[in-house]
């Protein structure tokens, strides 16, 4: 099973959070139309791999969506929604859904995350019926074989920080990036 459960710390155990990451995904349509349909079943946040630096930068976002959810102070209509929305550096959903989001006929490398109560065979057995790829780990080096760096950049408006372009080393330049964009996200809002 691919399905991960995710610990995080300061976290009550009663929120528990599932993830999987689905590559060479054939139907995002078909899993796009199920969220416009808000079709209960398919109650999940399913979020655009290529827009995903690290699992750290994935965990800062569940991590951030969970206390809006134990704080009761959610952005958007759902826990899952709150999740994509917690990627983003800024609190416009349509923006965060369309840069975060599953897309039409375009994602092909998916990670399906759901903060909830489901159990994990249930919703393992949901997700490899329904979403026709090849489940891999959700790991660093298969996050960074999806992750768009130069998109990464532009969303995070990483284009005009000048010392970025001073580090040599490829594998500290994305470290870099990935502070600096879980850092916007920690401070969406403020």
């Amino acid at each position: 099973m691919a399905l991960e459960t995710l610990n995080l710390e300061h976290i009550p155990s009663t929120h528990r959070v599932y993830a999987a990451f689905f590559r060479d995904v054939t139907n995002s349509d078909f899993l796009h139309a199920q969220l416009l349909a808000r079709n209960p079943d398919f109650d999940y946040a399913f979020i655009e791999a290529s827009s995903v630096i690290s699992r750290r930068h994935l965990q800062s976002a569940i991590f951030n969506a969970l206390v809006t959810i134990l704080d009761g102070t959610l952005l958007s209509a759902t826990p899952h929604s709150e999740v994509v929305l917690s990627m983003s550096p800024n609190n416009n959903i349509a923006d965060a859904y369309r840069r975060w989001g599953i897309a039409p006929g375009k994602t092909k490398d998916l990670i399906v995350v759901k903060p909830a109560a489901h159990t994990p065979e249930a919703m393992w057995a949901h997700l490899s019926e329904s979403i026709k790829g090849t489940p891999v780990p959700l790991s660093d080096e298969e996050i960074s074989k999806a992750t768009d760096w130069q998109k990464m950049r532009k969303y995070y408006s990483l284009n005009s920080v000048q010392m970025l372009s001073k580090i040599e080393s490829e594998e500290k330049k994305r470290q870099e990036m990935e502070r600096l964009a879980i850092m916007k996200m920690a401070l969406r809002g403020l």
